[in-house]
């Protein structure tokens, strides 16, 4: 298994970064464009076990991906969201955000991501994987956060 993990401290407040990940579609494509779905499939009361139908924009390719909240926190200092989904049947993701109320108009943002393939042959692709996209997730959530929108 993989694990990439960036952060950054945005110029905004712990709410105006939070919308972009527990919100509407609109807000969460400000910061992951290829999102074009996000039905859901199934609710908890607790969040933790929800299910999304997540469509995927990849070139003129749509794919779908059943997307489950594994952990969720929304405390007024600190909020918490990990998703997890199988890509196509062959590796398992892992996403998690963190954010931290650093004062009232700034946040500590933390990003990261797991990679574990299901299938013997794909683990030679993990040998090449860098950080690069975790990266520059990071640095477009801190402007879509920080940007006057």
């Amino acid at each position: 298994m993989k694990k990439w993990t960036s952060e950054v401290e945005i110029n905004a407040p712990i709410e105006k970064v939070w919308q972009l990940f527990d919100g509407s579609l609109e807000n969460m494509q400000k910061i992951m464009p290829q999102v074009v779905g996000n039905k859901p499939i199934s609710i908890t009361d607790e969040v933790v076990g929800s299910i999304y139908l997540q469509e995927y924009k990849e070139g003129k390719r749509v794919m779908k991906y059943e997307v489950e909240t594994l952990e969720y926190g929304n405390s007024l200092d600190v909020k918490k969201m990990k998703v997890g989904f199988t890509l196509a049947n062959m590796f398992d993701i892992t996403a998690s955000y963190q954010l931290v109320k650093i004062d009232e108009f700034r946040t500590a943002f933390t990003y990261t991501t797991t990679n574990r393939p299901l299938k013997w042959f794909v683990k030679l692709f993990l040998l090449f994987g860098t950080d690069k996209v975790v990266v520059e997730f990071v640095q477009r959530v801190k402007m879509v956060a920080e940007s006057d929108n």
